[in-house]
């Protein structure tokens, strides 16, 4: 449908909903027992690295992209070099990345959503860590109360894209995204209380020789690149919708900082309350679901730090939720005569149906023999493809046409004139090499070619 293009109101609207996109629950329940595990401040650091010499480039790139085609993922690539489809390629592993990464990141945060209302009712006050862990059993294992919240979750994601650009995606960033800062720091000040801080600190900071290496250094440049969104159309969509004066670098280099200074202050959050009661470390859903309810229910104004955590847990959630449903509805309104309302309402519709096998996956209710076969539950066997293969490969595309594909004026001219322009031979010199070089070796890494 051929209608007048939105952009954001200011920079601050496209910094703000670029920030939501990136800060993902991985960052709350995977990242701080990944960088213990993997070499503590030394993982860090290269971390920190990465994102400089990766995610910023390529989130730049992602952004021009968009900018200079006005046009979303698919579309961008054909503008750009209608002369050579095969180049949307990229654009469509990127949009199909998102619909799928949707179809069960929807069901994660709607247990969220579940225990966000659970700590507003002081469930937790009183029962053991058997108890706890029972009723998160039993929730995922039931899956009609489980695609309840999916639905509900989805629901709402869907709800702020019909919005618009300025009244759906950027006034709900502004709002969820300067919440979450709030809720993250306050949650931090009370974890420097406690006694088990010290100890989170050395679990984080502390450099292990032993624990970094090949592999250490791998998944650092892979959590570097997803969690700066790449390779999932998003920020090529977003960078459409973006005015033409606005200077991408400063503002990727201040995504990529928020990304980092997160990062940080959730690991910091976090393991304060587990090492305080002298637990080990854990990641993912026992890590949010199980132990940290438990662990709040036995410290002071347990029910508001408990609902503080869950609110921060669904806006997290929330904001990153919103460009996975964005990229295929933009991309849906360039190629169909339908508006944003249809479009969004289609592609929200269509994730909670395909996310219903990921709502049931713990149940056994659909695809019994499924763990039997793949050797994992459904939802995780979709996360791996996406992670494993679609992600790495759309970026892969994207950096080559960025490098070898994208004309150099133009892309000179969309770098701005308030950079230094003794910084642009070294940025596109990081996407024809250094870029492609490590998403290569992250796909190999993740094949599993080096084990043998």
């Amino acid at each position: 449908m051929n209608e007048i293009r939105e952009h954001f109101s200011s920079k601050v609207g496209f910094v703000l909903a670029s920030i939501g996109s990136t800060i993902g629950l991985g960052l709350l329940w995977k990242f701080p027992y990944v960088v213990g595990q993997n070499g503590g401040g030394l993982f860090l650091f290269f971390y920190f690295f990465s994102i400089l010499v990766i995610g910023v480039p390529l989130f730049m790139g992602e952004v021009m992209i968009g900018r200079y085609a006005q046009r979303a993922s698919v579309s961008a690539f054909q503008v750009i070099e209608p002369s050579r489809k095969f180049w949307k390629i990229g654009g469509f592993l990127g949009a199909a990345a998102s619909f799928l990464i949707m179809t069960y990141y929807s069901v994660i945060a709607g247990w969220g959503l579940s225990y966000l209302l659970m700590s507003l009712l002081g469930f937790y006050e009183g029962k053991s860590n058997l108890e706890i862990a029972a009723v998160f059993d039993r929730l995922a294992s039931s899956g009609s109360i489980t695609t309840f919240w999916h639905f509900i979750f989805t629901a709402l994601t869907t709800v702020i894209v019909m919005g618009g650009v300025r009244k759906g995606i950027e006034y709900w960033s502004r709002i969820m995204v300067k919440v979450l800062f709030v809720l993250l720091f306050i949650l931090f000040c009370y974890s420097v209380t406690l006694p088990g801080f010290g100890q989170a600190v050395d679990f984080i900071f502390r450099p292990d020789f032993s624990k970094f290496n090949g592999g250490a250094m791998l998944e650092a440049l892979g959590l570097a690149f997803l969690t700066m969104s790449l390779g999932q159309g998003i920020m090529i969509s977003y960078g459409s919708y973006l005015k033409k004066k606005e200077n991408v670098a400063r503002m990727a280099l201040v995504v990529g900082a928020s990304v980092m200074l997160v990062a940080v202050l959730a690991a910091l959050t976090i393991f304060p309350v587990v090492f305080t009661f002298g637990l080990d470390p854990k990641s993912g859903p026992t890590l949010v679901f199980q132990t940290l309810p438990f662990l709040f229910a036995k410290l002071p104004f347990s029910m508001l730090l408990s609902s503080m955590f869950f609110i921060l847990f669904v806006f997290t959630a929330l904001t990153s939720a919103v460009p996975l449903i964005e990229v295929v509805a933009a991309n849906l309104m360039e190629h169909f005569p339908i508006g944003r309302k249809a479009a969004a309402l289609a592609v929200g519709t269509a994730s909670f149906l395909l996310g219903i096998p990921s709502a049931l996956s713990y149940s056994r209710g659909i695809f019994p023999n499924w763990q039997g076969i793949f050797r994992t539950d459904f939802r995780t066997t979709v996360d791996d493809l996406v992670s494993i293969w679609i992600i790495p490969l759309a970026g892969l595309f994207t950096t080559l046409f960025l490098g070898y594909v994208f004309k150099k004026e133009i892309m000179q001219n969309e770098f701005g004139e308030n950079v230094s322009p003794a910084l642009f031979p070294i940025w596109v010199f990081l996407l024809r090499y250094v870029c492609p070089f490590i998403i290569v070796l992250l796909l190999l890494e993740k094949s599993q070619i080096f084990n043998h």
